[in-house]
């Protein structure tokens, strides 16, 4: 098992998300792929060692209890956030966007669905996990011919400008995902963040990323403390006025928000009428698209 556990589990929810479920709020069909059976099987093990933690009443087998802990606590952010940003690159490049800055790329396998094999596709995360994503893609055979990689640590911010190293072109309209990240930055670094990916994107240039509220449930205060198990303690809470105030500073309007609420409406509500195993969105979670404004 590696370092890159948060990024693991995410995978790892993808995977186990569109193996078992016959209606999948977001299919990925390369996460599996990613893991390596021991890691696979190891994360499994892990949760379901864990089921007392994640629900002290809970009866039943070990089958039972991996598919409760991956429908109450690991899959719902996952799993949505993924499908709300799918949907919304699909609309960016549907008016003529071509540029698709993945932030904090993990494991993601966007990248390489076929409907993005026209667009050109930076991945940008820590130097270790990079030449780790690159090794697995390249052991499974995965076109990877439209996608370059950038290593960048986020609390490094100004790192960032290593972008225009690439291929990138700052003038043209661009679609970036930060997703799974403003949990682990203070409110300086997310506000840093957000200027600096303002500064090397055009107008019209859209952003999407999630990030916690001050509201708060059991599995809110799970998934926190699986976040500082792992060495990744969630570091900020924000207001929508604080996010709106952040946005618009730094040149952007929001042009999408989904609350708790709306993501359950949005991406539960079917998918809960028939499974027999329910999904629900935490409370702390809201996704935002924002493009850039003119000066």
């Amino acid at each position: 098992m590696n370092k890159n556990m948060t990024a693991l589990v995410s995978c790892f929810a993808r995977a186990y998300h569109t193996k078992h479920d016959r209606q999948c709020i977001y299919r990925d069909d390369l996460a599996e792929k990613i893991l390596t059976d021991k890691e696979y099987k190891a994360i499994a093990y892990n949760m379901i060692s864990g089921i007392n933690f994640f629900n002290p009443d809970f009866s039943g087998d070990n089958a039972e209890a991996l598919r409760w802990i991956v429908n109450n606590n690991l899959a719902p952010t996952v799993v949505s956030r993924s499908a709300f940003c799918e949907k919304l690159v699909r609309n960016a490049i549907w008016i003529g966007c071509r540029q698709y800055l993945i932030f904090a790329s993990g494991y993601d396998t966007s990248a390489y669905k076929p409907e993005l094999k026209n667009m050109f596709v930076l991945e940008i995360d820590k130097e270790e996990m990079i030449n780790d994503k690159k090794a697995r893609i390249e052991k499974i055979g995965i076109d990877s011919t439209n996608v370059e990689y950038v290593a960048c640590d986020f609390s490094k911010p100004n790192e960032i400008y290593s972008i225009l190293n690439t291929s990138y072109d700052k003038s043209q309209m661009s679609f970036s995902s930060f997703l799974g990240i403003s949990y682990y930055l203070t409110k300086e670094q997310f506000d840093n963040m957000i200027e600096l990916i303002s500064s090397i994107t055009c107008q019209g240039s859209e952003i999407v990323f999630d990030y916690p509220t001050a509201d708060t449930d059991i599995v809110s205060e799970q998934n926190s403390a699986l976040a500082n198990a792992a060495d990744e303690a969630m570091m900020a809470k924000y207001t929508y006025d604080e996010i709106e105030r952040i946005l618009s500073k730094n040149g952007y309007l929001i042009y999408e928000h989904l609350n708790s609420n709306d993501i359950e409406k949005q991406y539960f509500e079917y998918y809960n009428k028939i499974h027999k195993h329910k999904l629900r969105s935490p409370k702390n979670v809201a996704f935002c698209l924002a493009v850039k404004k003119e000066h």
